[in-house]
């Protein structure tokens, strides 16, 4: 990692080596520099209050290895990220004024895609993981997680069971507890369709309607424009002598006809009077014909009125047109037969809540059985990580219990109270030497005690974690003399399979270390880039020295570092 201007670091490069890495220095010197900037690589929360003092922004930047078949990498390269020789390269920008960017294979990216990552690339145990895991809440995630698919697959199983319960009961309750608003809703309806099919509606009714209205009250007019549009067409019966359109225009056809041999245009102005004579005659019988049908009933115009009226109080109600109001009727009809299904609908909701509730029990009994089974493996493995953590003798329990509340699930032969996570209440128990009772670890541990018994827990996981690097920060603290040097071995050999990296105030730790990184502040009070140095011969027994007494010089604590060394080589 190289990092800038992120806290007391001004410029400085951290080469993190495979196996285990010890970061040490004085209080203050930035160690802890060291997990943020790997917290920010990771996703971690962006705080304006990191970025150096004068300066514009801070910047992590990391090149981290991963398997070619990693998950890592195929979310990265979903992103669009690049694999450069092998590795991810990603980068973190704060500014002071607290904006956040994130650069993962050369492409910009979301943080929170950083986070996505981080489970598959790194796994942080710190003072704040100890605090978190005092709570119950977190003890059984732990327990969870330990457990993988043992308990993962019947808590899926649960967790599906309770969704569906829980959006049954609700729909239920809203049938139930709305049943006036919905009956209510169902007589409005019911009245409206009442309404409309007393007056038998049909689809475009009320247009034809109008249209026939406009016709009855200009009856008289309508009647004589059409008499005289066929007399002056066809002629007067009653005047023998008059001259219409049709006997116009047949004697100028007559006309024609007598030359139109001569000239083949002549002969076509001919044909195209004839159909004009035809044409004039069809229209004189249409007019005739009109003129006959014609209603000028006064009671077919009230009737039509009336009609329209009826029509046209549906249409102030139920729609613009009768189109609407009958559109309005189709969707109602089918609302009216949900609501008035709602007695069906509660007898089938009741009965599936009653057959999930009794499924919820059984999917619970499961989960308890299987936490129960993972519960007693856990113990007995952080009992065993306990024992090379220089306290044989203690042992550590895991309780695992319900609380009873009547209105609850059936598990155990007893109603007791359920989550989204099943009935049972985890805790950690320890009981530090023989005859001492198991008490909750945050009550029945020491300062030192708690660390080691933390420490345990996270050892216990990191087994089975598939993560390739750990991060602990200073999970030693209030662990000295022995119990620091079978803490350095445990790390040392979890080493072994994966990258470990430590930050440690313990000298028996970093004794055990593969490779120690000094970070040393200059003497403006901040961390350049050759602040961060790793130590070797004769620099690290000084450091180691200074750690052990705080004195580099001293001959007992440089005897002293050289012992721990040695005794750290034959270890690994």
């Amino acid at each position: 990692m190289r990092i800038r201007s992120l806290g007391v670091i001004d410029d400085a490069v951290v080469e993190l080596s495979p196996g285990f890495t010890a970061v040490t220095g004085e209080t203050g010197a930035g160690k802890t520099m060291v997990v943020t900037s790997l917290g920010l690589l990771l996703g971690g929360r962006a705080d304006p209050a990191l970025v150096r003092i004068g300066a514009k922004s801070a910047v992590v930047e990391g090149r981290i290895r991963v398997p070619a078949d990693a998950s890592a990498v195929v979310r990265a390269e979903e992103a669009g990220a690049e694999l450069d020789d092998g590795a991810l390269l990603i980068s973190r920008t704060v500014s002071a004024e607290g904006r956040s960017r994130a650069h993962l294979g050369g492409r910009s990216v979301p943080v929170g895609l950083l986070g996505e990552l981080a489970d598959d690339l790194v796994a942080v145990h710190g003072q704040t993981d100890q605090q978190g895991l005092l709570k119950p809440a977190r003890q059984r995630q732990a327990l969870d997680r330990y457990a993988g698919d043992a308990v993962a697959v019947p808590l899926a199983k649960y967790v599906a069971a309770y969704k569906r319960f829980r959006a049954v009961s609700q729909e239920l309750d809203e049938i139930t507890t709305r049943a006036r608003e919905r009956a209510q809703e169902a007589d409005l309806l019911r009245f409206g369709l009442d309404e409309i099919a007393a007056v038998e509606p049909r689809a475009g009714e009320d247009v034809e309607l109008a249209a026939e209205a406009e016709r009855l009250g200009h009856a008289e007019a309508l009647a004589s424009a059409a008499t005289a549009a066929h007399g002056a067409l066809a002629g007067n019966p009653e005047d023998p002598e008059g001259v219409d359109a049709g006997m116009l225009v047949g004697g100028a056809q007559r006309a024609l006809d007598a030359v139109r041999s001569h000239d083949p245009a002549l002969a076509g102005l001919a044909e195209r009077l004839g159909e004009i004579g035809i044409l004039l005659s069809d229209v004189a019988g249409e007019l005739a014909g009109y003129a006959d049908d014609l209603d000028a009933d006064p009671l077919r115009l009230s009737a039509v009125e009336e009609r329209r009226a009826a029509l046209t109080q549906l249409t102030r109600k139920y729609g613009e047109s009768i189109d609407e109001v009958l559109a309005w009727a189709e969707t109602s009809a089918a609302r009216l037969t949900e609501l008035d299904s709602d007695d069906d609908r509660i007898g089938e909701l009741t009965a599936e809540r009653d057959a999930l509730h009794g499924e919820l029990a059984g999917l619970a009994q499961a989960l308890t059985d299987a936490r129960g089974e993972a519960a007693e493996r856990f113990a007995a493995a952080v009992t065993a990580e306990l024992a090379s953590l220089a306290m044989p003798h203690a042992r550590v329990t895991i309780a695992i219990g319900q609380t009873e509340d009547p209105e609850g699930i059936e598990v155990g032969g007893r109603p007791v109270a359920y989550t989204s996570t099943g009935v049972d209440e985890v805790e950690l128990l320890l009981a530090p030497h023989p005859g001492a009772p198991p008490r909750p670890i945050a009550k029945g541990a020491s300062g030192g005690e708690l660390s080691r018994v933390m420490l345990a827990v996270e050892v216990v996981f990191a087994g089975s974690d598939p993560v390739p690097t750990y991060l602990f920060d200073e999970v030693d603290a209030g662990v000295g003399g022995k119990a620091a040097v079978e803490v350095g071995r445990r790390l040392a050999r979890l080493a072994r399979n994966a990258q470990v990296v430590v930050v440690t105030h313990l000298p028996q730790v970093a004794a055990f270390a593969d490779r120690q990184l000094l970070v040393e502040k200059t003497n403006d009070g901040s961390v350049t880039r050759s602040g961060v140095k790793v130590l070797e011969g004769e620099d690290r027994i000084r450091e180691l020295s200074r750690m052990l007494a705080g004195q580099e010089d001293s001959e007992t604590a440089r005897a002293h570092a050289e012992e721990l060394l040695a005794a750290a080589r034959v270890e690994g």
